[in-house]
This record gives C-alpha cells, structure tokens and sequence, in this order.
C-alpha cells in the first residue's frame, strides 16, 4: 500500500454544485476532517451552522480569494494571511468576496478519535443534488 497520495484539488470529487470538495477521502486521510471549500463570488448559500451535534472544531485557511466569516454575529476578514480556529457549539458561516473564496477546513473532537461522516466519503450521494426528473 501507498504511503502517500498526490491529488489535485481541482480533480477531487466534489458535491454541493462543486463548493465541497472530499479532501479527506481523496486523500485517504482517517485522523481528522479536511475539506477545500470553493466558494464563489457573491454565493451567500453556505450554511451557517456550529457543530455541537458532533463537538467537532475547525480551522480555517484561506488559499485563494478572501472574503469573511461570520462568527456568532461578528464578521471578521479573511485572506490567505489569516488562519481562525473555531471551538464547537459557536455560530459560523463563510461569506466569499468578490474573488471567490478557496478555504481549507480542518475539524477534529478535542481528545477523541475522529470519526468520518458519509457526506465526506468519495461516491457518497450529494445530498444538494436536485432530485431526479420524472
């Protein structure tokens, strides 16, 4: 077996109109939660949510575009010069500028194995996907 991988993030499988890219899967990573958010310029869709129903924190990097996250109400800058740690049960939602966003989320529970969501497993359906015709 392969002790390393090589992906290019534009050629992983993504679901949710492109946005959520399966990093963690394509990666075969099993430690921690990694995704790329790709986000575009004016898109207000992503969820706001606080992950207390898993205890989950995240990190966030920006590695192109910016824009801001909005942090229990408060919104602060973000840039590829600014990294932001967020604890479970706190209110966020990105918000990309007018470049888009392109952002790196690393999640983990805090002294606990980290445990993989389907969502984030390559071939796994995707759940924004519209319903099919007919």
């Amino acid at each position: 077996m392969a002790q390393y991988r090589v992906v290019k993030i534009d050629d992983m499988e993504a679901i949710a109109f492109g946005t959520f890219k399966r990093a963690r899967a394509e990666l075969d990573v099993t430690a921690f939660g990694l995704q790329i958010l790709d986000l575009p310029a004016g898109m207000d869709a992503y969820p706001e949510h606080d992950h207390s129903e898993d205890g989950q924190e995240e990190v966030y990097f920006v590695l192109r575009g910016g824009g801001e996250v909005e942090i229990e109400g408060e919104r602060i800058p973000l840039d590829p010069e600014t990294a932001v740690s967020i604890k479970a049960g706190t209110r966020r939602k990105l918000w990309p500028g007018p470049d888009g966003l392109r952002i790196v989320a690393i999640g983990g529970k805090p002294g606990a194995a980290y445990e993989t969501k389907g969502i984030s497993e390559l071939g796994a359906p995707d759940p924004y996907a519209p319903a099919p015709a007919g």
